[in-house]
């Protein structure tokens, strides 16, 4: 099951990787990435950063440097149109892109000899003209030392505040939310902290981006105002636990949904993943910070039919 659930993911992300190098000029929309990979778009971007080894966005502008140094030195077009067609609006910012990448300048790349058109990247995927691309090497370095469990849940029913807006800027919901629940008498010894991610910052407008601050709540409580509930399906998650700072819990689902899932013989589903905050951020060091993240598994049943 395991070498059949990673080379599944890895099917899945070549069809991906394939239309991106055919489609560098558009907008690469990431519904459409995600339907290609028969991913959910909340979950696309972790697993593709973490079988990668680069984020989604950081690959497409790799490529089309990638692809400027070919024409920069297999062409005569100029650097002007060039940096353009790779992207950038001015040809200082695409000066500055190259020379991050390959330590030269366009002008002295095009005149240099037996230069390479390639940046180094661990998932050996590059442009190149006119070849299909057929394989890739698919990121492990975490595998070894994550700790994953499978969890068997029930259904649970959480009250929730819907934030819209950065991920740093969510303490100031979680303190508003906060204070309507305890006015209320809701908050007991038993409650647990949820967040959902419904969108990955790497790839949503920072005044997109959604996240539910909830809190578990008994069959008695209804919806008032701006607080919202809903009911975290049951069934099978993965969990692993995170310990630091929030602004690191995009590495670790990238570990989890990208490195180890394709191993684990299990599959997504399409439902959110969510997070469980096991200490407070208010007296508790970033460093300190401990986040279980589960993900949510299809059952194994589904996945032995295919």
């Amino acid at each position: 099951m395991k070498d059949f659930t990673l080379r599944m993911h890895k099917e899945r992300m070549l069809r991906v990787l394939v239309y991106i190098q055919q489609h560098l000029d558009d907008p690469l929309r990431l519904e459409i990435l995600a339907g290609i990979a028969c991913l959910a778009p909340h979950h696309f971007h972790h697993v593709f950063t973490g079988m990668l080894g680069e984020s989604l966005a950081r690959h497409i502008r790799r490529l089309r440097l990638e692809r400027a140094a070919w024409r920069l030195k297999l062409s005569r077009m100029p650097v002007v149109q060039i940096a353009l067609e790779a992207g950038y609006d001015t040809h200082e910012a695409f000066s500055r892109a190259f020379r991050n990448g390959f330590k030269a300048s366009p002008t002295q790349f095009r005149r240099r000899h037996g230069t390479a058109y390639q940046l180094q990247v661990p998932s050996g995927v590059h442009y190149c003209d006119g070849v299909t691309l057929k394989d890739f090497r698919a990121t492990r370095t975490g595998v070894k030392t994550m700790t994953v469990t499978i969890k068997q849940l029930g259904p649970m029913r959480v009250a929730f505040m819907r934030h819209v807006g950065p991920y740093n800027e969510v303490g100031r919901t979680w303190d508003r939310f906060m204070m309507l629940l305890g006015k209320e008498g809701l908050l007991g010894g038993d409650t647990q902290f949820i967040g959902i991610c419904h969108d990955d910052p790497a790839v949503t407008p920072p005044d997109k981006i959604r996240y539910d601050a909830c809190v578990t709540v008994g069959a008695c409580f209804r919806p008032q105002g701006e607080i919202g509930v809903q009911v975290l399906a049951g069934g099978d998650y993965a969990v692993i636990t995170h310990f630091g700072p929030y602004e690191k819990l995009g590495e670790s689902y990238a570990k989890l949904l990208g490195q180890w899932l394709p191993r684990s013989g299990r599959d997504l589903r399409s439902t959110p993943c969510f997070e469980i905050y096991l200490n407070s951020p208010e007296n508790t060091d970033p460093a300190d910070l401990v986040t279980d993240l589960y993900a949510p598994l299809e059952p194994m049943q589904d996945i032995l039919r295919r």
